[in-house]
């Protein structure tokens, strides 16, 4: 599965500039990741990168 996205950049005028990278819906949707899931960047080389997921908590049950 490959999905072409395009890296945006954020230019502030005050404070550092940012880029954002959008996850597309069926790639998030195949890997059952949550909104607001921690994720953190790992760089293998310049051309490659590593999405690696933190350990999702537990998802509390309401009792009844």
């Amino acid at each position: 599965m490959q999905y072409l996205t395009k890296i945006q950049a954020i230019r502030r005028k005050k404070g550092l500039s940012q880029c954002y990278i959008n996850l597309p819906l069926p790639l998030a949707a195949a890997i059952d990741i949550e909104p607001g899931e921690m994720v953190e960047w790992k760089v293998d080389h310049r051309y490659k990168l590593w999405l690696v997921r933190q350990r999702p908590q537990p998802k509390k049950r309401k009792r009844p």
